[in-house]
């Protein structure tokens, strides 16, 4: 039997006890304690630091810890072992429940004009009268109920699934044979319906029949509850994916889930996160989650499989192959969802690896598929997701853009919660700045919408050159040396809620160059592949829910969007949950999706050394080549 120790967390009510070896982080879970493992517990970035007051560990790693660190007692939880008991305490801002927790509110939909579910709608709510059986009608319950629901509507054969079977005789004898079936016509083509359930009585043609439609956002994961009858979003909900709990980005999880149960402990979180906001739309809608019959899930390839537990790994890995991108639907029961357990699971396709099923929603709900005008479609967020074309043809591409702009690899960078700084405005003589901050309090950081027009502001005073570098000699106190570099002070300590002053230096200002350079370079790339120069793009249409906070100007000032009148620009908020929306209401919509995504050509970047290039001429303010933005260079010249 191996040796156990206990373990004491400050922040726990009672102490845990586990075998020698396990892991700091396997031990807090136990203890119900959640640490968070940005870079899915590779140890790469030091979020995960804990400080061990007392007992014996073996640090695998002490990557970002520096040597007084250790003396210490630090340790990064993701790569330190126990050999001994310990007690531990978390640093607060090392605490995720928080951010775990934080309400969120998800985006509006609009009914579609003219929605008519007996003609959009798969699922379907049939009264049915029977004759009960007697000594001259010997007919099974099934076939009895068969023959009633084909007799009352134009199907030609009906199935129905074991457990609803089980109960189908205390049903229809509980119900003197008067009752509400709700099938799902999907496969109607070839006059076929799944019996999905069965109630007791005839239920009111007025009352609700409801569906879900859900977004899985790396980030972020959001519900809205819908009555199919008429389209009306009812409840919604929000929260942060519990899986940030196991790395913050795709690439971090699927490194994770590569562990021992790690595709489980992932799918387990997701699924989690699902059903919480499930039942809180629910409840605000006054219903019960066993009253939805259907639920359409977007999200991002990786999101996808992790939800079902299908092997990701070859998704970060040359050649970069998803597992499937077009899932058979499934019932609740066999993924865990809590709806209605037969209730229809349906998984919207994607194209590949790094263009899901949140870009063919997104495409399909900002009608790009649709329209005659030239669009460049973006979805800013970890990644940089883009379509190019217009109802003929699409071609589409994904850059790896990072998080700087969610808060990650900015030293006070953070979400958009309160308070977050989320604009800033700089006196170009005297080089103060004015801050909003989000819930009108003390700032803790900067949020993204901060960052762009941070970076924005330092250029147009000079604060910062083309080159991204802080000029730290300028006749100001805001601007000094520091161990990063450059620094500039956005706030002072005495007027933040951390104690300490809230800069932004030479390494976030790199790392802001990289995700907008990223971005950047992708569409003209995708642009140069089809031989159509940026200038001809008719309209820019940008989904994800950072994307309607971005301010244009400043945007294009940094060159993260491209130089063009600013009428061209449209923000269409959480396309993602737009898009599933639509394909849970309509039957039509879903097909469209299908066809979005069947025909998408996709263009691997890493494969283009086009896009190393063209990375590289954007890593500058707001790029080499300034012909490319003439408004920001005009205005450059304009402060000489």
């Amino acid at each position: 039997m191996p040796t156990t120790y206990t373990v004491k967390f400050d922040i726990a009510t009672e102490p845990v006890e586990v075998p020698g070896g396990t892991l700091i982080t396997d031990a807090a879970q136990k203890a119900g304690i959640e640490i968070g493992q940005p870079c899915g517990g590779q140890g790469r970035c030091g979020q995960c630091a804990v400080q061990v007051t007392s007992g014996k560990v073996r640090r695998r790693s002490t990557m970002r810890l520096a040597a007084e660190d250790v003396e210490q007692g630090y340790a990064l939880a993701c790569q330190t072992v126990i050999e001994g008991d310990l007690t531990v305490v978390i640093p607060l801002q090392d605490q995720i429940q928080e951010r775990l927790t934080t309400g969120q509110s998800a985006s509006e939909v609009a009914i579609p004009d003219g929605y008519d579910c007996c003609e959009a709608q798969y699922i379907q709510r049939i009264p049915l009268t029977l004759s009960p059986p007697n000594m001259e009608d010997q007919t099974s319950d099934w076939a009895r109920l068969k023959t009633a629901l084909l007799k009352a509507t134009d199907l030609a054969d009906a199935q129905i699934s074991l457990p609803l079977l089980l109960n189908l005789p205390t049903i229809l004898r509980g119900s003197e044979w008067e009752i509400t079936t709700f099938i799902n016509r999907e496969n109607s083509a070839e006059g076929l319906a799944q019996v999905i359930d069965i109630q007791k009585g005839r239920i009111s043609k007025d009352k609700p029949l409801w569906g879900a439609a859900v977004d899985i956002g790396t980030t972020t994961v959001k519900v809205v509850l819908v009555n199919l009858l008429t389209g009306e979003v009812k409840g919604q909900a929000a929260e942060y994916n519990q899986q940030i709990a196991r790395g913050e980005d795709v690439i971090s999880r699927i490194i994770f889930a590569s562990k021992e149960d790690g595709d489980e402990k992932l799918r387990e979180l997701v699924v989690g996160t699902i059903n919480d906001l499930i039942t809180k739309a629910c409840r605000r809608a006054r219903t019960k989650p066993s009253q939805v019959y259907k639920t359409t899930i977007s999200g991002n390839s990786t999101m996808m499989h992790l939800l079902l537990k299908i092997p990701a790994s070859s998704i970060r890995l040359a050649p970069f192959i998803t597992v499937v991108n077009h899932l058979p639907i499934l019932n609740a029961a066999e993924l865990g969802l809590n709806i209605h357990p037969q209730g229809v699971v349906d998984c919207l396709p994607g194209v590949a690896s790094y263009v899901g099923a949140d870009i063919t929603a997104g495409v399909l709900s900002s009608g790009m598929d649709d329209t005659e005008k030239l669009t460049l479609f973006l979805d800013v967020g970890t990644n940089g997701e883009m379509v190019l074309g217009n109802r003929d043809w699409l071609v589409t591409c994904a850059c790896s853009a990072g998080p700087a702009f969610e808060g990650a690899g900015v030293l006070h960078g953070m979400r958009a919660t309160t308070g977050a700084i989320d604009e800033v405005w700089i006196n170009e003589d005297t080089l103060d700045i004015t801050w909003r901050v989000i819930g009108d309090e003390k700032p803790k950081g900067l949020c993204g919408s901060a960052l762009i027009s941070l970076l924005a502001e330092m250029l147009m005073t000079g604060i910062v050159n083309k080159g991204g570098n802080i000029c730290h000699s300028l006749d100001t106190p805001r601007t000094r040396k520091g161990s990063h570099g450059g620094e500039y002070v956005i706030a002072w300590a005495d007027e933040t809620q951390i104690g300490e002053d809230i800069i932004i230096t030479d390494v976030d200002v790199d790392n802001l160059l990289r995700t907008k350079a990223a971005i950047f370079a992708g569409f003209t790339v995708l642009a140069d592949s089809v031989g159509i120069p940026l200038e001809m793009v008719e309209q820019v249409l940008i989904g994800g829910g950072f994307g309607k906070f971005i301010n244009v100007e400043k945007a294009i000032q940094i060159g993260l969007l491209p130089d063009m009148p600013w009428e061209r620009f449209q923000f269409l908020g959480n396309t993602s949950l737009k898009g599933a929306y639509l394909a849970l209401l309509n039957y039509h919509d879903r097909n469209r999706i299908a066809g979005i995504a069947d025909k998408m050509t996709y263009i691997e970047l890493s494969a283009d050394n086009r896009f190393f290039d063209a990375f590289t001429s954007a890593m500058f303010l707001p790029h080499t080549n300034m012909a490319l933005f003439p408004t920001v260079e005009e205005a450059l010249k304009s402060k000489e």
